[in-house]
Parts: C-alpha cells; sequence; structure tokens
C-alpha cells in the first residue's frame, strides 16, 4: 500500500511539472511575440522613428511586468469575495500566490504584454513618450485584467447563466475578444484622440507614408505567426490530462489553417478590387494572415479544420472592411492594428458560435445555439463599452493636459534624435521614407531642407562655416524630388491633387568668408546612379564618398 501511495504521489508530481514546464515554454514563446511586433512596427515606420517605437516595444515587456505583477494579476484571477463576479482582490504583488501558480502568473502576463503592445502600433511616429507609460500601465494593471476576470477568472461571463436546456456562457478559447477586441478599441480611441500623422491626410488624398524596410517588417511578421501558434496552442494550460494534447494540436492547426486562407484573401482583394492598391501586397498579406490568426483565437480549439478555413476567408473580408473603414474616417494606423486586432477579434468572437463543432448553429440548430450567438454578442458589447469608456478617460485626460502629442517640429524631425539621442541608422540614410534631411532633424531651428554639408571632397577639410564648402549627394537629390519609378507616394498624393512639390534653397545667403551660397534647384532630374570606382583607386573610400561632387561658389 504504500508503495501504491508513492507511485500515485510521484505521477502526481510529475503531472503538474509538466504542466508547469509546458505553461513556461508556451509563455516564453509569447514573450517572443514582443519581439515580432517591435520588427514589425519598426519596418512599418520611416527611419527618423525606429528607435522610438523600438523603445516602447521594449519597455511595453516592462512596464506590463510591473503593473501585471502589483494589480493586474489580482484584479484578473485573485479572489473578490462578494464582487469576483466583476473584479479579483488578492493575491496583489503576488502576495499568498502558492508557488504551483508561478507557471500560470507568467503565461498570462505575456498576454497582458500583448494587448498593451497592440496600441502602440496605432499611435506610431506622434505620440509622447510619457503617454506611452501611462497607457501601458492603465491597460495592463486594470483594463485588461478586469476583462480578464470576466471570461477567465470565475467572472459573470465565464458562469454564463443556467437556462431549463443547460448552462451557456461566453467562448473565447485564446482571447479573440478578451486580448484583441480590447486591444483594438484602445487603439481606435488612442488613434482618433491623437490625430493623424503630418501629411497623412491632403485635401481629399490619402498619402501613403511609407515605411522603412519591408524586409524588417516581414521578419517581425514571421515572428509573430510562430509566436501565434504558442499563443493559441498554449492557451490549453495543461498537457498532462487525457485530450491535452489533441486539443493542442487542433489548436495549433485550426490557427494555420485560417492564417493561410486570411492571407491568399487579403492578397487577392487587394489585388482585384480597384481602389485598394491594385497590388500583390506583402504587408496586406502579413495583415491578413494575423487577423486570420486573431479569429482563430476564439474557437481553434473547438472548430474542425473546414471550420478554420470558414474563419481564414471571412477574416480577411472584415480585416479589409476595417482597413478601409479606417481611411475612410481619417483616422491614421501606421500598423493597421485596429483592422487586423478589432476587425479579426471581432469576427473570431462571433464565427464560433456558427462553427462549434458541437453547439454551432451551423451543425447544431437548436435554442441552446442561438442562445450561444446572444452571449457571444453580450461580451463583445461588454468588452468593448468598459475599453471604450476607459479608453477615453485615459487618452482623453492626456490630451487634455497636452501629453499625448509631441510638438509639430518634433514630429517634422523625427523623434530618434530628438527624444532618446540614438539615430537608428547612419546620417546618410535618413531621408528614406520622408522628404527632410538629416541635418534638418539635428539642427534646433531648421528654415529649410539642407543638401549641402561643409566638406571638402578634395583637400578633406572642415571649413568653419558650413555654407563655404559643400557636396552634392545625388542619391538625395532624386530621393526629395520625389521622381521616377520610386516616387514618393506622399508627393504622388499631392501633384495629383495640384500641388506643385518644391525643393527649397539655400539663397541669397553670405557666409563669413564673403562667399555665397548657390540655390538648390527646384527640380532635379532623375541621373543614374555613379559607376562603382574602379579598382585602381582607393578601396577605403566610404559609400558615401561615391555621390560627392565639391562644388565652390564665389561671391558674386
Amino acid at each position: 500500500m504504500a508503495d501504491l501511495n508513492s507511485t500515485i504521489e510521484a505521477m502526481t508530481s510529475l503531472s503538474a511539472n509538466l504542466d508547469n514546464f509546458f505553461l513556461l515554454l508556451m509563455g516564453m514563446l509569447v514573450f517572443f511575440m514582443q519581439c515580432g511586433f517591435a520588427f514589425l512596427e519598426a519596418g512599418a515606420v520611416r527611419s527618423k522613428n525606429t528607435t522610438n517605437i523600438l523603445i516602447k516595444n521594449v519597455m511595453d515587456s516592462f512596464v506590463s511586468g510591473a503593473s501585471y505583477w502589483i494589480l493586474g494579476f489580482a484584479f484578473a484571477y485573485g479572489d473578490g469575495g462578494s464582487a469576483n463576479k466583476f473584479i479579483g482582490a488578492s493575491l496583489f504583488a503576488s502576495s499568498d500566490l502558492p508557488d504551483s501558480r508561478f507557471a500560470e502568473f507568467f503565461f498570462q502576463y505575456t498576454f497582458a504584454a500583448t494587448a498593451a503592445t497592440i496600441v502602440s502600433g496605432a499611435m506610431a511616429e506622434r505620440c509622447e513618450f510619457i503617454a506611452y507609460f501611462a497607457y501601458s500601465f492603465c491597460i495592463t494593471a486594470f483594463i485588461y485584467p478586469v476583462v480578464t476576470h470576466w471570461a477567465w477568472g470565475g467572472g459573470w461571463l465565464s458562469e454564463g447563466y443556467q437556462y431549463d436546456f443547460g448552462t451557456v456562457a461566453y467562448q473565447d478559447f485564446a482571447g479573440s475578444g478578451v486580448v484583441h477586441v480590447l486591444g483594438g478599441v484602445a487603439a481606435f480611441v488612442g488613434a482618433a484622440l491623437l490625430g493623424p500623422r503630418i501629411g497623412r491626410f491632403h485635401k481629399g488624398q490619402v498619402a501613403q507614408l511609407r515605411g522603412h524596410s519591408v524586409p524588417i517588417a516581414a521578419l517581425g511578421g514571421f515572428i509573430l505567426f510562430f509566436g501565434f501558434l504558442a499563443f493559441n496552442g498554449g492557451s490549453q494550460l495543461a498537457i498532462s490530462n487525457p485530450g491535452d494534447g489533441e486539443a493542442v494540436a487542433l489548436s495549433i492547426v485550426n490557427t494555420i489553417i485560417s492564417a493561410s486562407f486570411a492571407a491568399f484573401g487579403s492578397l487577392l482583394i487587394n489585388r482585384i478590387l480597384p481602389g485598394l492598391g491594385n497590388s500583390w501586397s506583402l504587408l496586406v498579406t502579413i495583415n491578413g494572415a494575423l487577423a486570420g490568426m486573431v479569429a482563430a483565437c476564439a474557437g481553434c480549439n473547438r472548430m474542425q479544420p473546414w471550420g478554420a478555413c470558414i474563419v481564414g476567408v471571412f477574416a480577411s473580408i472584415s480585416y479589409t472592411i476595417w482597413s478601409w473603414l479606417m481611411r475612410k474616417l481619417r483616422i491614421d494606423d501606421p500598423l493597421d492594428a485596429v483592422a487586423v486586432h478589432f476587425g479579426g477579434g471581432l469576427w473570431g468572437v462571433i464565427s464560433i458560435a456558427f462553427l462549434d463543432r458541437e453547439e454551432g448553429i451551423l451543425l447544431n440548430w437548436d435554442q441552446r445555439s442561438g442562445y450561444k450567438l446572444l452571449w457571444q454578442f453580450c461580451g463583445l458589447g461588454a468588452i468593448i463599452a468598459w475599453t471604450l469608456v476607459f479608453s477615453l478617460l485615459l487618452f482623453g485626460s492626456l490630451k487634455l493636459f497636452g501629453l499625448l502629442r509631441v510638438p509639430q517640429d518634433i514630429e517634422e524631425k523625427g523623434l530618434d534624435i530628438p527624444k532618446h539621442g540614438e539615430p537608428a541608422y547612419p546620417p546618410e540614410a535618413y531621408g528614406h521614407g520622408h522628404v527632410e534631411h538629416i541635418m534638418q532633424v539635428v539642427q534646433d531651428k531648421p528654415t529649410n531642407v539642407v543638401q549641402y554639408f561643409g566638406f571638402d571632397n578634395h583637400n578633406k577639410t572642415i571649413e568653419s562655416d558650413l555654407d563655404v564648402f559643400s557636396y552634392d549627394n545625388k542619391a538625395y537629390e532624386r530621393r526629395v524630388s520625389g521622381s521616377g519609378p520610386y516616387e514618393h507616394p506622399e508627393i504622388r498624393a499631392l501633384t495629383q491633387n495640384g500641388h506643385v512639390f518644391k525643393t527649397p534653397g539655400i539663397l541669397n545667403r553670405t557666409t563669413s568668408n564673403g562667399m555665397s551660397g548657390s540655390p538648390i534647384p527646384e527640380t532635379v532630374k532623375e541621373e543614374p546612379e555613379p559607376e562603382p570606382e574602379s579598382s585602381t583607386q582607393n578601396n577605403d573610400t566610404s559609400n558615401s564618398d561615391r555621390f560627392m561632387k565639391n562644388k565652390i561658389t564665389p561671391k558674386s
């Protein structure tokens, strides 16, 4: 008998350890999604704002870690006593939290960090750093945990209601509504109150302010695809019970199937429908696939694979509609975060009421399935209303006190240098994705787009007055003019509306040495790239020197 008890105890301990290891491993993979968000957002913004968006994603992990440990986990999974249907009220700062639940805490923390990260993409390139800290803390400390308690922590949505035919409750396995709809609503309110980036909407035209690196954005997309498999599969929360392995496998398979059909759908819609780009867009395909994964969250453990196909197709449609609607409302969302997370999550919560393999309307048409759809709408309404109210209070207060948006001159320069003193790239890289030059970025009071530098390329000397010697950067001239096959969409949107783009010149300026600066032409003709230096020349010459040509203009 003693041996039998010892064996049972060992098996119980092994089972608990396996479950803890499963949660820790899945949590680490979900945590790695922060890297995916960072790269996706960094590639989708202009080069002058790269450091800013990266530090926000880095700090998001740590702001969430502090706030969720102190307050968030207690509100989400603590015992609320008489108020338990609404909010938890114990386990603050992990007080009285048993060691067996630390793996659970870590896994749930990664979900909270994901909800906060969604907002940063929609508010990129013009949001104050202090505002970021405020909304990241509030979302992970209070707004998100309360909704989590409703749906997953024993609250009123998870309890449901006892009808004559049985209990019906809100269903959201991995957070289509709890995580993504919540994050999408907060992103919508934040972007709306923040206002569009300078130049995004111009006299009825929508200018495409292109990000600076499609490869970096694509890398972020792949990391998110990888992390989403753990996000949905890990939501089983255990691996030792009978049927856990099958549920995890089904969740992962349905997630990738939904993403596949959503990616295809988004790609084809963007290519075929007029007014949506008429191109085979990589970034639209990435966002479409992410929307499919978001939509699969709600019921990936309860759908047949053919149901995941349907979810993916309609997720691509939902993503496209919300992306178009955001532009029509003149709300600037650089990452299409609202379309991906709110659009995908909204459809995901609704879809499981139709496609649940046991209780879905399409498979089991009865009173219970109808009430299930009603509860899904009830949960959506509660999540949207809760997030909307507190987001309006949060972002409205920040805007009222002038803490929400950076000043115009800082936005035009870019946030990297004025805010952080750390440009993401060498100076010659600035200018890609926007029409400012690095000298305009670093000047305290720029008066024009500076194209010339005080550098004597022949004598290799630096003069005290930067207007005396200068060089032409032909690559930059092409960027300023916006001509050729890589014409800036910002400029194209303006010229189509009758605006004549002119490059400011250095006019009527006299230097301390009696030299006058020559004007920069208003238009710059496209010129071919200079040929690479021959092998007989000095191989140590920097690449940027290939575009330099000494220009000295004597005083007239």
